[in-house]
């Protein structure tokens, strides 16, 4: 068998191509790739969608592969075949690798494989991240650069966090938009301008955030609070959990989604964990991590209080109680894929935002989502008997109609639930 060919993303190319990135989250990745224009990368963030990605990813990536490489290399493939825009000589293809067991480390690789199968060989493929074994020579994460998205993700967090909060209530059709709407464009404004933040600019920014959700006036009708958890990307993607937040929507319910700040804060904290659990690594990089992370937590503190001093909104928790979460139903060694985030997030959903419907997105025969989701549930409503937890799975071969209605019976023991806790008030209320 032939190697595939392997093109290279130069530092000459930096200043010609237009590097494509498929897109997870719309609100992040937008700011996301105002950072990257600030450190001189061209980016095109990609929207495309539909049975067109589906068909693309099944005829280019094997089956048996996990189902979010199928729409991430089939979202690639789509827009090189049909968006006659794109300049094929001067295009080039971004793709995260986080590394580590899960068969998303081979993601990079199977693109690879399929623009030679495509006749895109000649395409370079530049891979986003920190094993230097995989950097591209045009591109390269300086520390400011990583602080600058850290950032950036700050702020995309937020936005998706009033988001959530202000949409199923708003009184005005299309008010929440709009907020959103400024609150991106104030966001792309400030990190336009500056290679890094300073702390006041990016608090400053976060009360502009908030005040522009404060905008949006709301009823106090009680919703059904539905949590959703899982593999990354088919937690965040409409793409790839078949628009799953306009579905809850749809169905009166109040979305909560941990930011994605959290996954990146676990990544970081798996250094020290490795080098407590295992030893790997080193003791002066464990310290280093160990610098790193208590600074990044604490941003996130900062954050927690400034939508506490500056609204009713609520925050989501300190990382710390995220990694306390997972205390007695996982360890903190089990770090494949989601790891023993999926298990936290589930544990902190129930017990910190007393949120108890669980929406777990799968891709199928996803393993770590089978060990750390399905594989801890029991021990979940064991000690949390108010959880109401269903797994998802979503694949090429699903049926959006099964998917919805697993999580319709869930709605429907939800529902039973908050009637049986009105009928309660009630009672006390009559007998008081």
């Amino acid at each position: 068998m032939s190697e595939t060919k392997k093109a290279v993303f130069t530092k000459e190319m930096k200043d010609t191509h237009t590097i494509l990135i498929p897109t997870m989250l719309p609100i992040h990745f937008r700011l996301l790739s105002t950072v990257m224009a600030v450190y001189g990368y061209k980016t095109k963030v990609l929207s495309n969608s539909g049975k067109r990605v589906i068909e693309q990813g099944l005829k280019n990536v094997h089956n048996d592969t996990c189902y979010p490489a199928q729409l991430v290399i089939g979202q690639l493939i789509d827009a090189l075949e049909t968006d006659k825009s794109l300049d094929l000589d001067k295009i080039a293809l971004m793709i995260t690798q986080t590394g580590g067991g899960c068969r998303a480390s081979n993601y990079l690789y199977l693109l690879r494989k399929a623009l030679d199968k495509c006749g895109y060989e000649n395409i370079p493929v530049v891979s986003a991240t920190f094993m230097k074994t995989e950097q591209s020579p045009g591109f390269s994460l300086p520390l400011t650069m990583i602080l600058q998205l850290y950032y950036g993700i700050m702020f995309g967090d937020l936005i998706m966090l009033l988001n959530n909060q202000c949409l199923p209530y708003e009184l005005e059709k299309g008010a929440t938009q709009k907020a959103v709407d400024e609150a991106i464009s104030l966001s792309e404004e400030l990190l336009s301008k500056h290679k890094l933040l300073t702390w006041n600019m990016a608090s400053d920014m976060m009360k502009q955030i908030i005040n522009c959700f404060k905008k949006v006036e709301r009823s106090k009708e009680k919703k059904i609070k539905v949590g959703i958890v899982g593999e990354i990307y088919v937690k965040y993607s409409p793409l790839g959990n078949n628009n799953l937040e306009d579905f809850l929507l749809s169905e009166g319910c109040e979305v909560v989604c941990p930011g994605l700040m959290d996954f990146m804060l676990y990544s970081f904290a798996n250094s020290e964990f490795d080098y407590e659990l295992y030893g790997m690594g080193g003791a002066l990089k464990a310290k280093v991590m160990h610098e790193v992370n208590g600074f990044l937590r604490k941003k996130k503190r900062q954050m927690i209080e400034l939508i506490k001093e500056n609204s009713n909104f609520e925050p989501p928790a300190p990382f710390e109680v995220t990694i306390a979460s997972a205390e007695g139903y996982i360890g903190h060694g089990v770090k494949m894929g989601e790891g023993w985030l999926l298990t936290a997030e589930m544990v902190e959903l129930i017990q910190h935002s007393h949120c108890n419907n669980i929406v777990c997105t799968q891709p199928f025969g996803c393993l770590p989502n089978h060990i750390c989701g399905k594989g801890v549930m029991r021990t979940i409503k064991e000690k949390n008997p108010q959880a109401n937890i269903v797994a998802v799975d979503y694949d090429s071969g699903s049926s959006a109609v099964n998917q919805q209605n697993r999580i319709k019976l869930m709605l429907a023991n939800a529902r039973m639930e908050q009637k049986r806790q009105q009928e309660a008030q009630e009672k006390e209320t009559v007998l008081a």
